[in-house]
């Protein structure tokens, strides 16, 4: 059996990545040749053009394309077996580009973080923290905490426990609105919308039994982030649907008020994200391990 050519398939990665043979020969700190006479190489062993030259541009041909992927993960299993050779000898090192909810993220995973730094300090974590739906394989992140129910993908998902939404107001805007039986009669409440989910208009329930329901709201707040909320919340502006660990202590402190409780909504699950593929650098797997236990652990605290 041929073997593959690894070195010309890594090399036609790299040239994806940087978008140029010079760059690719720089990030490689290999000559421009060596880089074209890879791409020459391969081209004449898959029979096909992988890209259009000219003087000015260089871009995809529809092979191209189709095996740019392919390539990416050569490479990209290629450095982490290397990482994991080098790392088994050793404390685990280096940098991990983790992402997160906001609220979340600043609530609950920075502690958390902190403490994982604390034990393995040769690592560095890139945190970034944004309720915007992440490209975690276009932009490189390791590992990335979400609180949805997935669907289906060729990422690699780890439950770690329920989340739960409730539909809050507080007090004082119940006694002057009246306190919803069901979820129609939402229809006539100001209701905040979150607007970082498919259909941010309409919200769906379910209770015991099976009895669906579907509403549309409206109402004074748009927004991304369900922290905002609160304060217009407290200031009895309207109604808005947030997770436990957003109202928690809202609850408990008597500021707001849950209604239709017998009506799952907004349920969901938090979850560990991690891009495809099974070999992952040692400093990417203590952090997953480590998160996996801390998180549990925290839904169980908190009644996520």
């Amino acid at each position: 059996m041929k073997l593959p050519d690894f070195e010309a398939w890594a090399i036609f990665a790299s040239v994806v990545e940087h978008r140029s043979f010079s760059g690719a020969a720089d990030a490689l700190a290999v000559s421009k040749a060596t880089v074209s006479k890879a791409i020459t190489r391969l081209e004449a062993r898959l029979g096909t053009s992988l890209f259009h030259r000219t003087s000015r541009r260089l871009t995809l041909t529809d092979s191209g394309r189709a095996l740019a992927d392919h390539a990416q993960r050569i490479l990209s299993e290629g450095q982490t077996a290397e990482e994991a050779a080098f790392e088994s000898a050793s404390a685990p090192v280096g940098l991990v580009r983790v992402a997160a909810p906001l609220t979340f993220g600043i609530r609950h995973l920075a502690p958390v973080l902190a403490e994982f730094m604390t034990l393995h300090p040769g690592i560095k974590i890139d945190l970034r923290l944004s309720d915007a739906f992440v490209d975690i394989v276009g932009e490189g992140i390791d590992v990335a905490i979400r609180i949805a129910e997935l669907p289906d993908s060729s990422l690699r998902a780890r439950r770690l426990g329920p989340v739960t939404g409730h539909i809050v107001a507080s007090p004082a805007y119940f006694d002057r609105m009246g306190r919803p039986r069901h979820p129609a009669d939402l229809a006539t409440h100001a209701c905040f919308v979150y607007t970082n989910t498919a259909n941010p208009e309409v919200w769906r329930f379910r209770r015991a039994g099976g009895e669906e329901a579907a509403v549309r709201i409206d109402g004074p707040i748009r927004t991304d982030n369900g922290d905002a909320m609160l304060p217009a919340l407290r200031a009895g502006l309207g109604v808005a649907r947030l997770p436990d660990f957003l109202v928690d202590e809202e609850l408990a402190a008597g500021r707001l008020e849950s209604v239709l409780d017998d009506w799952a909504g907004g349920a969901s699950g938090l979850h560990l994200i991690t891009p495809p593929g099974t070999l992952r650098p040692a400093r990417v797997e203590a952090l997953i391990d480590f998160l996996s236990d801390r998180l549990k652990r925290l839904c169980g605290e908190v009644h996520l």
